[in-house]
C-alpha cells in the first residue's frame, strides 16, 4: 500500500462525513426545538409560500369570525331596542282604543290618555337616539340611506342597501304617470222618486259587502249621509264622493260616485243597483270597477316600479336600486320631470369573510316618533306617528290606523333583522369555522415537524455524529504508521 503525509484523504473524508452529520444533526435539533419542520425559506421554498399563504388566510379568517360575532352582537342590541318600542307601540295602541270609547270617556279622560301618549312617544324617541354600539347609533336613521328632496309632492321613504350615495346634484325624479284610485260614477243621478221607490245599492270591496237600501221619505242629502256611514260601518276601504252640501240643496238630485280609498292597481271594487245607471249599468247586475294605476317615472334616468304613489329604484336598476319616492300629484308634472332627490349611502357594512369583497351591508331605519306610521291615510291629517292625538273618538280611530302601520314597520324592521342575522351572520358563522378548521390543518401538514420522526432521525443523526468522529480519529491515528518507515 502507499503511505502519503502532505495529504490525509482518509481524515478529509472522514471529516466532510462529520461536518455533514453536524448539519443535519442541527437541522434535526431546530425542527425538535421549535416543532417545525420549515423554519426557513431554505427548508423548502415551495412549501414556505403555500404554507405562509395558508397562515395569512386562517388568520383573516379568525378575525371575520371574530367580526362576525361582533356584527351578531350589535344586531341583537338594536334588536333588544325594538322590542322596547314595540312594547311602547303596543301601549300606544291601548290608548287609543280606551280613548275610541266615546260613550264614556269625558275630557279629563280624553287629556290624561293623551298626556301618556306624549310620554311614550318621549321613549321611543329616547331609545331611537340613545341605542348604540360603540359609539354608533342605531336606530336614528343614521345608519341607513338617507335621501332629501326638491320639488312639489315628492316625499324621500326610504332606500335599501344597493343604493349608491347621489353626490351633490342628486338623481334626478321623473314622473310619467301619476297613481290614480280605483274610481267610478253612476249615470243617472239619485232623485227623491228613487229613494221613496227604495232602492238598493250594492258594494263589495275586500271580502265585505254593504246592502243598503233607501228610506222613503229621506232626503237625497241625508240618503247618502245614512250611505257613507254603512260604508264606513262596513270596514269597506271606499269612499263616497259628494260635492259641498252648502252648495245645493238638500233635495237637490246627485250623482253616485265612488272612490277606493288607496291608490293603485292592487284596489278595486264592485258596485250595482236597481236602478240601471244609478250606479251598475244593468239593473241588479254589479260591475266590477277598472283598478287604479301605479305611478310610473325613473329615479336618476334608471328603471323603477310603481306601487300606489311610491316609486321604488328597479332591482338590479345600479345606483337608484331600491330608493323609494312617494310622488302625491294627481296629474304629471309638465314635461315629467317633478324633482330631484339627494341620496346618502349610510349602510352598516359587515366584512364577513377572510378576502377582499367579502362583506354584508344591513340598513337600520329611523325609529324616531316622527318616522314611524307616515303615509297612512286618515282624515285626521296625522302625518306620522309623532302627530298623533286622541283627544276626540274621531281622531282616536285614525291614531289606531297610524299605529298599526308603525307597529307594522317596526315588526317588518325586526323581521328583516332576524333573518339578516340567522341566514346571514351567524350562517356564514358556521362557514367561516369549518373553513379556518381545515385551513389550519391544511398549514400543520405542511409546516409542522412529526415529532416522533424528527426523533428518530436525531437518533440516527447522534449515532452516525459519533460513528464519524471516531474514524476521523483513527484516520488520524493512521498517519502515525509512517513513523515506523522513518524509524
Amino acid at each position: 500500500m502507499s503511505l502519503r503525509v502532505n495529504h490525509n484523504m482518509s481524515a478529509i473524508n472522514a471529516h466532510r462525513n462529520v461536518q455533514k452529520n453536524s448539519n443535519a444533526q442541527t437541522k434535526t435539533m431546530e425542527k425538535l426545538s421549535s416543532g417545525l419542520k420549515i423554519n426557513r425559506a431554505a427548508d423548502s421554498p415551495a412549501q414556505l409560500q403555500i404554507s405562509e399563504n395558508l397562515r395569512a388566510q386562517s388568520a383573516g379568517l379568525r378575525q371575520a369570525i371574530d367580526n362576525s360575532e361582533m356584527a351578531v352582537s350589535l344586531m341583537q342590541t338594536a334588536e333588544g331596542a325594538l322590542e322596547e318600542v314595540s312594547r311602547a307601540l303596543v301601549q300606544a295602541r291601548q290608548l287609543a282604543v280606551h280613548a275610541g270609547n266615546e260613550g264614556v270617556n269625558d275630557p279629563n279622560m280624553l287629556q290624561a290618555d293623551q298626556s301618556e301618549f306624549d310620554n311614550i312617544v318621549e321613549q321611543i324617541n329616547r331609545v331611537a337616539l340613545g341605542t348604540q354600539y360603540g359609539h354608533n347609533n342605531l336606530l336614528d336613521g343614521s345608519r341607513s340611506g338617507n335621501g332629501v328632496t326638491t320639488g312639489d309632492n315628492l316625499e324621500f321613504i326610504q332606500a335599501g342597501v344597493e343604493a349608491k350615495s347621489s353626490g351633490p346634484g342628486g338623481y334626478d325624479v321623473v314622473i310619467n304617470q301619476a297613481a290614480t284610485h280605483s274610481s267610478y260614477s253612476g249615470s243617472v243621478a239619485l232623485t227623491q222618486g228613487i229613494i221613496d221607490a227604495g232602492e238598493q245599492i250594492t258594494v263589495s270591496e275586500g271580502g265585505r259587502t254593504v246592502n243598503f237600501l233607501t228610506e222613503k221619505g229621506n232626503t237625497v242629502e241625508q240618503t247618502l249621509k245614512d250611505f257613507e256611514v254603512a260604508i264606513e260601518e262596513a270596514g269597506l276601504n271606499v269612499e263616497l264622493v259628494r260635492p259641498d252640501s252648502s252648495t245645493s240643496s238638500s233635495n237637490t238630485p246627485q250623482t253616485i260616485s265612488f272612490r277606493h280609498k288607496e291608490f293603485g292597481s292592487e284596489h278595486t271594487f264592485q258596485v250595482a243597483s236597481n236602478t240601471a245607471g244609478l250606479v251598475s249599468t244593468t239593473a241588479n247586475v254589479s260591475v266590477v270597477v277598472a283598478n287604479g294605476l301605479d305611478v310610473q317615472g325613473e329615479i336618476g334616468g334608471e328603471e323603477t316600479s310603481g306601487r300606489g304613489q311610491v316609486l321604488t329604484g328597479g332591482i338590479g336598476a345600479g345606483t337608484t336600486e331600491g330608493i323609494q319616492i312617494r310622488y302625491t300629484g294627481e296629474t304629471a308634472p309638465a314635461g315629467g320631470k317633478a324633482g330631484s332627490v339627494t341620496f346618502a349611502q349610510n349602510s352598516l357594512t359587515f366584512q364577513v369573510g377572510a378576502n377582499a369583497n367579502q362583506f354584508s351591508d344591513f340598513s337600520l331605519r329611523s325609529m324616531k316618533a316622527a318616522d314611524l306610521g307616515k303615509g297612512e291615510a286618515n282624515e285626521s291629517g296625522f302625518k306620522s306617528f309623532a302627530e298623533i292625538n286622541m283627544l276626540s273618538s274621531e281622531a282616536a280611530q285614525d291614531a289606531i290606523r297610524v299605529i298599526d302601520k308603525a307597529i307594522e314597520e317596526v315588526n317588518a324592521n325586526r323581521g328583516e333583522m332576524g333573518a339578516f342575522q340567522k341566514n346571514n351572520l351567524e350562517s356564514n358563522l358556521n362557514y367561516l369555522r369549518v373553513a379556518h378548521e381545515n385551513s389550519v390543518s391544511s398549514e400543520s401538514v405542511i409546516r409542522d415537524a412529526d415529532i416522533a420522526q424528527e426523533m428518530a432521525a436525531f437518533t440516527r443523526n447522534q449515532i452516525m455524529m459519533e460513528a464519524s468522529t471516531s474514524m476521523m480519529a483513527q484516520a488520524n491515528q493512521s498517519a502515525m504508521t509512517v513513523m515506523k518507515l522513518l524509524g
